[in-house]
């Protein structure tokens, strides 16, 4: 297994993704290889300052770099040798089984879309993220901010994509899916989320359960939240921010110590050819080495061939 890591992508890069990336090798077992790319000479010099000496990372040099605030399309297509051009090119060769980064989000975005593209079938690929659960699991709720603005049969389609995910990556035998809502009644809602609805209900490859609202959240009601990205994406950043406050407020909880985005390190892109981890910009070598092994976790778990194989025809 091949972990392909932009090494200067983030606030805090090069520094914080290499030192993640140490971090992340004393967990992978002997066969599993992180393959840091970026500047060659920049990357060396820090793993000798970490003092690593293991096998389980390698380099890959990059000339360019996207930064943050670069528009997504222009530079990819201006900067063919920067590091996300590359781990995508990776992963499209199938030289990587997975490709992780905390860079600019939206190359993270086209990259997947023009790069290796969507599994045929799927109708829109989706970010997803995750929530933690009062009886100590995890949810995952999708979109989170790939898809603003979402038709009923894609809503349906991330029922579908969360159920698969939480089956076989979260090991949730028939997941609950419920559709985000502002009430539970069958009839609430907007147009798209009453039609949504409907056809969420009707589809015999998932466990709907009907609409949740937010209050249902944290509990055990659904282990997939469907909604579109406006909506998911202020949920999970509201989320972020309950630790951020109980922090400061030194206040500390197991549970609510889950809410910290380095916990879990990254969001899935879901839905194309190959397995895409976006981290937060503000990533913590904490955060990479987790961002790390949850693409391990989607690697070992197959589960981009289980949704090409869900969607062929």
């Amino acid at each position: 297994m091949r972990i392909a890591l932009d090494a200067m992508g983030g606030d805090f890069a090069p520094e914080a993704i290499v030192k993640g990336a140490v971090l992340a090798a004393q967990e992978l077992r002997e066969d599993e290889e992180i393959l840091l790319i970026g500047k060659e000479d920049v990357i060396h010099n820090l793993l000798r300052e970490y003092g690593y000496t293991g096998s389980n990372i390698s380099v890959r040099h990059a000339s360019q770099v996207i930064e943050m605030g670069e528009h997504p399309t222009k530079a990819l297509t201006q900067k063919p040798d920067s590091s996300i051009a590359i781990g995508y090119g990776l992963l499209k060769a199938q030289k990587a089984d997975a490709f992780c980064s905390a860079g600019n989000t939206g190359a993270m975005l086209v990259g997947a879309m023009f790069s290796v593209k969507s599994i045929e079938g799927i109708l829109r690929p989706s970010i997803a993220g995750f929530v933690p659960k009062l009886n100590g699991g995890l949810g995952v709720i999708l979109d989170v901010g790939a898809n603003a603005d979402c038709k009923p049969e894609v809503l349906e389609q991330f029922g579908e994509i969360g159920s698969i995910y939480a089956k076989y990556v979260l090991d949730i035998q028939n997941p609950k899916v419920g559709l985000m809502n502002l009430g539970e009644e069958e009839g609430k809602g907007t147009v798209n989320t009453q039609a949504a609805h409907q056809r969420l209900k009707a589809n015999k490859d998932i466990n709907f359960i009907g609409n949740i609202e937010g209050r249902d959240l944290f509990n055990d009601k659904a282990d997939v939240i469907v909604c579109d990205g406006y909506t998911g994406n202020i949920i999970v950043k509201m989320a972020e921010s309950l630790y951020d406050i109980l922090n400061e407020k030194g206040i500390s909880d197991p549970f609510f110590d889950k809410f910290n985005y380095e916990a879990e390190g990254g969001s899935p892109i879901l839905g194309i050819n190959g397995n895409a981890v976006i981290g937060h910009g503000v990533s913590s070598p904490r955060a990479v080495c987790n961002m790390v092994l949850q693409a391990q976790k989607m690697v070992a778990s197959n589960i981009s061939e289980r949704f090409k194989k869900n969607y062929s025809v």
